[in-house]
């Protein structure tokens, strides 16, 4: 399986501060936000990895993440020609990397606790989302279960009137029928081609399941959340670091 990180966008609702670069750029604690999803992929067994991301700031990611030589991964890059064209026309640009295979898909500005390499090495097919229980689920991708709570109908966009109080994190694993899916879609009333509208085909194929997710998820898209996850991650890693110095002595 092969990694994707989105990271384009124009980050409107982080200015100025992404008057200045990429927001997948910006700081959380002490790394630039996109090392996290990098990681996750990494923990997960993942090592090719394509970053694909704008062309106003191609060179402020290939300065910093290079070949990932550093970050133990192997790097490729591609190049979105329209910032505002929504997440899945970000992931149709990598349609040759996937080279026909299974793919793990992950917004740039999502940072997740939890461990995916068991579910990772034990995707088969379909489409897998990862759902997280939240209190303003209004703002996501949000499921609609049928009544036994045990298959989801369909994924509805920032609803609203949300009909369950789970929202869709932003990690995908996807078969290679994706690209066929996006090939088909149609720009939502945001004019955008939405992820949601994909992950529908492969539910309305009866080919997509769900698993909750662990521990922290954070989706660092808003000064506020941004604020919060880099206060959120320093707490957990200087706990972990001042753990790591006691067991030393």
């Amino acid at each position: 399986m092969k990694g994707i990180v989105l990271a384009g966008g124009l980050g409107t609702r982080l200015r100025p501060l992404t008057l200045i670069t990429n927001k997948h750029l910006l700081p959380v604690y002490r790394r630039p936000m996109i090392s996290y999803p990098i990681e996750t992929l990494r923990r997960a067994g993942i090592s090719e990895i394509m970053i694909v991301c704008g062309r106003e700031h191609v060179g402020h990611f290939m300065n910093f993440l290079g070949s990932g030589k550093e970050s133990g991964v192997k790097l490729s890059y591609a190049v979105q020609d329209k910032n505002n064209a929504g997440i899945a026309d970000a992931l149709s640009y990598a349609e040759d990397f996937s080279d026909n295979g299974n793919i793990a898909v992950i917004l740039g500005d999502n940072i997740f606790e939890d461990d995916f390499s068991k579910s990772a090495g034990t995707f088969a097919g379909g489409a897998r989302i990862f759902l997280k229980k939240v209190k303003d689920p209004e703002r996501y991708g949000v499921p609609v279960f049928d009544k036994t709570g045990k298959k989801i109908v369909r994924i509805e966009e920032k609803p609203k009137k949300p009909k369950s109080d789970y929202a869709q994190t932003g990690l995908y694993f996807f078969d290679n029928r994706i690209f066929s899916f996006i090939k088909k879609l149609s720009p939502s009333l945001r004019g955008e081609l939405e992820i949601s509208d994909s992950v529908n085909q492969y539910a309305d194929a009866g080919a997509m399941e769900f698993f909750i997710v662990k521990g922290d998820w954070h989706d660092a898209g808003t000064v506020e959340s941004l604020l919060e996850t880099s206060v959120r991650v320093s707490k957990k890693e200087s706990a972990f670091f001042q753990t790591h110095e006691q067991r030393k002595h």
